[in-house]
């Protein structure tokens, strides 16, 4: 009768297990990737553009998926003027020029893609490669906790001074609505504009909730993949892949919710600056914001952070792979339902955080999922992370920790055309958290 007993304890907990594990990392019934993705965009062939866009659009313009764009210099819509494109249009960014897209506050760009026909804007080289072109950026009225309004004239070194204030983001109204970014693709953007300066593939400046984004794709960007200064940004099914710095970027107070969304790193691609899937910050310099207003605080949910390392503990050893996630001082993280796979190590949190239970109740880890990891969280600068590891290790927060190649965690990341980044249930096998002492991957203390 023991014997029963104990079997039908382990038939429930590996049941428990079984349902707790579906909701982590990115989810859905069906593999949302599919039909708008393009995980080798450099083969990817365009005809030769139909049409050219450059200058100011200060009226409102539809662009049309009968032609193809050519994307050239920095190209402002201003005026209020909305800039509407349709689904499967391709805009294809100049290297020469170093093209870029903004949308000044006040106006909106309207992406509406499809799954079946996304929206494409890509470089025009023939051998694409990251930094190719500038990338996009939405500014808005939502507030920041910087003193007065932002401007982002320093990605344009040649900008007419009639041009100034179509670079100002920030004001009073959480509620601004930018358009809609919907099923659409950002290849090859991230171009160079200073010593240590780069475009961003999607930038959101002072953007508001009342904008949509969803189903965007970002991918070999130099610089980072999306950027968020400020505003209340909701973004839902985001994918940044291969990017050279940062995958998501959070700064100068944002509001904002990251839902759904995939990040795939890869340590050969990656800049020699650290580069993270996200970094949480509520400022540069503290010299620029005011206290009074909020820091940056981000919800996240339901992610998956994978680095894609051919042989893990070899490229652990090189150095070429760092940590998935950095949060500052002063910034907020509530994350929940998320994997977090084969980094070095999984989290580092700014050693100017006290460690308290008033700063830990700031940054939140729930229902996790840490695999792979050479160790967990850590202070920056510090290897000893005992505290940090009794907190978030407590049973109230039912994260799980894993040691499990990338091939049996995930459902089909080895597909190149349809790769699927959900959990693959049946192989995940939950382990003691002392399982995974960085000897365990062969790496040296």
């Amino acid at each position: 009768m023991k014997n029963v007993t104990q079997i039908a304890c382990v038939f429930l907990l590996i049941i428990g297990n079984v349902f707790a594990q579906q909701e982590k990392g990115i989810i859905g019934s069906n593999n949302w990737l599919h039909n708008w993705t393009n995980f080798k965009p450099g083969i990817q062939d365009y005809d030769t553009p139909t049409q050219i866009l450059a200058g100011n659009i200060t009226k409102d313009t539809k662009l049309l998926k009968r032609d193809i764009y050519l994307l050239m210099g920095n190209v402002f819509v201003t005026n209020g003027a909305t800039l509407t494109i349709e689904p499967g249009t391709v805009i294809i960014g100049d290297y020469e020029s170093k093209a870029s897209l903004t949308i000044a506050k006040g106006s909106k760009i309207i992406a509406d893609g499809l799954e079946t026909d996304p929206i494409v804007f890509t470089s025009n080289r023939s051998i694409k490669k990251e930094g190719d072109w500038g990338g996009i950026i939405l500014l808005g009225d939502a507030p920041t906790n910087r003193f007065g309004n932002g401007s982002v004239a320093s990605f344009y070194p040649h900008l007419t001074p009639s041009s100034y204030g179509d670079t100002n983001y920030g004001g009073a109204n959480a509620e601004s609505n930018s358009g809609i970014l919907r099923y659409v693709r950002i290849e090859y953007a991230g171009k160079r504009v200073g010593r240590q300066s780069y475009f961003n593939g999607l930038l959101l400046a002072g953007v508001g909730n009342e904008t949509v984004l969803e189903n965007i794709m970002v991918s070999y960007s130099s610089g980072n993949a999306f950027e968020i200064w400020g505003g209340e940004v909701k973004l839902n099914q985001a994918v940044s892949y291969k990017a050279s710095n940062n995958d998501f970027k959070f700064n100068f107070g944002t509001q904002s919710q990251l839902h759904n969304s995939l990040a795939v790193r890869s340590p050969y691609t990656s800049s020699s600056s650290g580069s993270r899937c996200m970094q949480i910050n509520s400022y540069d310099k503290r010299e620029e914001v005011d206290f009074t207003k909020k820091g940056t605080s981000v919800i996240a949910k339901n992610l998956t952070l994978v680095n894609s390392s051919n042989n893990l503990k070899e490229d652990m050893e090189k150095g070429l792979v760092k940590e998935a996630l950095f949060v500052g001082e002063n910034a907020s993280l509530d994350m929940n339902k998320s994997v977090i796979s084969g980094f070095n190590p999984a989290v580092i949190l700014e050693d100017k955080i006290a460690i308290n239970q008033e700063n830990l109740e700031k940054i939140k880890f729930t229902d996790m999922y840490f695999n792979n990891c050479n160790g967990n969280i850590f202070v920056e600068n510090n290897s000893n992370n005992e505290d940090l590891e009794n907190w978030y290790g407590n049973s109230a927060f039912f994260n799980v920790y894993s040691k499990s190649s990338n091939s049996e965690t995930f459902i089909d990341l080895k597909n190149d055309k349809r790769p699927d980044f959900r959990l693959r249930i049946n192989r995940i096998i939950p382990a003691p958290q002392e399982y995974f002492a960085s000897e365990d991957l062969g790496i040296d203390d």
